[in-house]
């Protein structure tokens, strides 16, 4: 019996999948009507490691390069109908901020990248969406991505402060009051967070 625990403990731990963070366990919400309430504001924040993504163009970027913002990240996929019913709404949300404060990324794990999403974008209505691409899904070394679609929210330190692993609808008026919120609030002061999340 030991020896089986201590192989799957081995490659559990070799396998480099995040698993949740402290504070990323389900907690009862009250049942307000609002998806929005599902987002879970982490007691304390965590770093990030810089793991690279890719844009449209297949630039490779990292988080280290939006600090100073408040990061949206949407982990997606075509084949996620629920993941796909978000689109419009992230979209409609990133235009509710300055460029400056705030910044929504959505990031596919499609298998075929940019091959497969462009096309399907384009069938959806939404050619000009822009999209990031994470094909060989090297951002679960930083988040758990056993469930989609799944949200991350940086602050402007680019550590991570929120997060919903579940279907939002993000034109809510709740979702603009959490992100203005996080906007407005000083990075560092995890008090402030932990109220928010009240």
């Amino acid at each position: 019996m030991k020896p089986i625990l201590s192989i799957a403990l081995v490659l559990s731990l070799l396998s480099g999948v995040a698993q949740a963070y402290p504070g990323m366990q389900p907690h009862p919400q009250e049942n307000s009507g609002s998806t929005v309430d599902k987002v879970q504001l982490l007691p304390k924040s965590y770093p990030i490691e810089a793991i690279p993504f890719q844009t449209e163009d297949g630039k490779s970027v990292d988080f280290s390069q939006y600090k100073g913002k408040v990061v949206m990240v949407n982990m997606w996929a075509t084949w996620c109908p629920p993941c796909v019913r978000e689109l419009p709404a992230l979209e409609e949300l990133s235009h509710q901020f300055g460029k400056d404060d705030f910044v929504v990324l959505p990031i596919s794990i499609d298998a075929e990248g940019q091959k497969q999403v462009q096309p399907f974008l384009k069938d959806l209505g939404m050619p000009d969406f822009t999209s990031y691409y994470d094909p060989q899904q090297k951002l679960g070394q930083v988040f758990p991505l056993d469930y989609i679609p799944a949200t991350f929210i940086l602050d402007q330190n680019g550590d991570l402060v929120a997060f919903v692993r579940s279907y939002v609808d993000w034109n809510d008026k709740k979702a603009v009051e959490l992100i203005g919120n996080l906007i407005a609030k000083k990075p560092g002061n995890r008090a402030e967070t932990a109220k928010l999340a009240e």
